[in-house]
């Protein structure tokens, strides 16, 4: 990330970024989270693509990787050096307990923008992780995770297909924010933050929970240009 992207990443930082609530919903879900969200084939198919796209040994990042499940494990077993990390204590107890070969660690996206976890990863997976975001913000982090790559690095990112900025939604007993592009937006986001798209795939996605309305699920496999 250069100076000026960090520079202004910062100032954005000082704004006050709000993620009140966020991480307390997500350590009072705990493991409902994967009985909610059991049938997971487009992640475990971006993962795939991750770990067999990279040689044994890489160093990857799992942005949001909660509670480990299946992403962190799913790496962790094909031989790669699992870093994952997330906003909720709850979440990486389960993680660390879930993936013991990876190493976790508790923090906020945006302070991975100091390079704390280390640079020059291999790979990254940010699975929901994003949308998570208000959305001024996700281009910030896009530019960040660019910056953490090693040059061709990549990234398997997951979005949920909807038009909304910092929306409040009810979950699993809970609220949430989220934010969300089209399709077309998000391949343009990505494609400025400085990714080349390698794959793209999305499916349509009923969470087990009727407390979670069904969604459209967007897969890309991404390569810093």
């Amino acid at each position: 990330m250069s100076g000026d992207d960090r520079r202004e990443y910062d100032g954005y930082a000082r704004l006050g970024l709000d993620r009140s609530g966020q991480a307390e919903a997500f350590d009072a879900i705990g493991d409902r989270y994967d009985e909610a969200f059991p049938h997971k084939e487009g992640q475990l198919a971006a993962g795939e693509w991750l770990a067999s796209s990279l040689p044994p040994g890489s160093r990857i990042l799992d942005v949001g990787c909660g509670t480990g499940l299946p992403t962190a494990r799913q790496l962790a077993e094909a031989g790669h050096k699992v870093v994952g990390s997330d906003l909720s204590p709850g979440m990486l107890a389960l993680a660390r307990t879930n993936v013991p070969d990876a190493e976790f660690h508790l923090g906020d996206l945006a302070d991975l923008r100091d390079g704390r976890l280390g640079r020059e990863f291999d790979g990254i997976a940010a699975f929901f992780t994003l949308l998570m975001l208000p959305r001024p913000e996700i281009p910030h982090a896009l530019h960040m995770l660019h910056a953490l790559l090693r040059p061709g690095g990549l990234l398997a990112l997951s979005m949920v297909e909807a038009d909304v900025d910092d929306f409040s939604i009810p979950f699993l007993g809970n609220t949430i924010r989220v934010s969300g592009y089209l399709r077309d937006d998000l391949r343009d986001v990505v494609t400025q933050a400085g990714f080349e798209i390698a794959g793209e795939n999305s499916l349509a996605y009923a969470p087990a929970s009727t407390d979670v309305p069904p969604e459209i699920q967007i897969f890309l496999n991404l390569r810093r240009a």
